[in-house]
């Protein structure tokens, strides 16, 4: 079981950049992948679109890619020509009005004379270069992904102790001597006195044959049943491998449904104190299913 949270970031460098990659999650209805990259990367983003879908099912995922060449130094390079234009320029204005040379330093700047160039990259360094990335990319994607498993995990005992807790209150109404036709019997009847003030004015016959009615109105056999079978699937999920957030999230549906049923049913306040609890449980539940893959 893994969360649909999680961080991750991995560093790398060669002798041309340096790097770092980021990828963080929160919760989401599928995959949904967005990128922060640096220009002329859409060969690379391919390459990480295509591992983060083998690897995720569900989540809103964010990856940045910081490329840091600032450290690199750039090229210059001397415009012989355009120097020379510059020097027969001079000469020509020195000649007319006799003015002193002027300092080198002044020449140099002079627009065009010194070309500032980024360094070039040949096909074979940015190929290497993308590679180191891609590996780095790798060592976040797996330190993401065990992030999430361990999220995931800190989840998945918090579920079996809600469904354990789930389970116990089933347990509480099955064996609950409330649903006998006998117990009804007797609360039928103290009610009867209670309304008509006479405690033996009354069939009692007719008395067992209304608790038999009544008895079989609430009957919670069937929620009884089926909440031990989704108790049982919930189970199988937590023990199983892959995705199951959205098994879960109808399967809460389903414990919640017959929850409600139990509670609408319930004709004694410990049952209905037990379904009320399985509700409180169960939403408690849903919370945490909220962030699973």
């Amino acid at each position: 079981m893994k969360s649909m949270t999680g961080f991750a970031r991995a560093e790398g460098a060669d002798s041309t950049a340096a790097w770092y990659v980021e990828i963080k999650s929160v919760n989401g209805r599928g995959l949904d992948v967005r990128f922060r990259l640096p220009p002329s990367s859409d060969t690379l983003e391919a390459r990480l679109r295509e591992s983060l879908t083998k690897r995720l099912a569900r989540g809103s995922v964010n990856l940045t890619l910081q490329l840091d060449r600032a450290s690199l130094a750039p090229e210059i390079r001397l415009n012989e020509a355009a120097l020379a234009q510059v020097m027969a320029a001079v000469a020509r204005v020195r000649e007319m009005t006799g003015a002193p040379a002027p300092a080198v330093e002044g020449l140099l700047g002079l627009r065009g004379v010194l070309e500032i160039s980024e360094p070039h990259d040949s096909e074979a360094g940015r190929d290497a270069r993308t590679a180191a990335i891609f590996a780095t990319f790798e060592t976040a994607l797996e330190r993401f992904i065990e992030a999430r498993a361990a999220e995931g995990a800190r989840l998945k005992a918090v579920i079996e102790a809600s469904v354990s807790e789930i389970e116990a209150l089933v347990q509480q109404v099955a064996a609950s001597p409330a649903r006998s036709p006998e117990r009804i019997a007797a609360r039928l009847q103290e009610q009867i006195a209670r309304l008509t003030g006479q405690p033996n004015g009354f069939d009692p016959a007719r008395l067992h044959q209304e608790a038999v009615l009544l008895a079989t109105r609430a009957d919670v056999e069937e929620e009884v049943q089926r909440l031990t079978v989704h108790i049982s699937a919930a189970r199988d999920l937590l023990a199983g491998d892959g995705p199951s957030g959205r098994k879960f999230d109808f399967l809460v549906q389903e414990f919640n449904r017959e929850a409600n049923t139990l509670c609408s049913k319930a004709n004694d306040p410990e049952i209905s104190r037990c379904g009320l609890a399985m509700k409180v449980l169960i939403d408690q539940m849903r919370e945490q299913i909220a962030n699973i893959e």
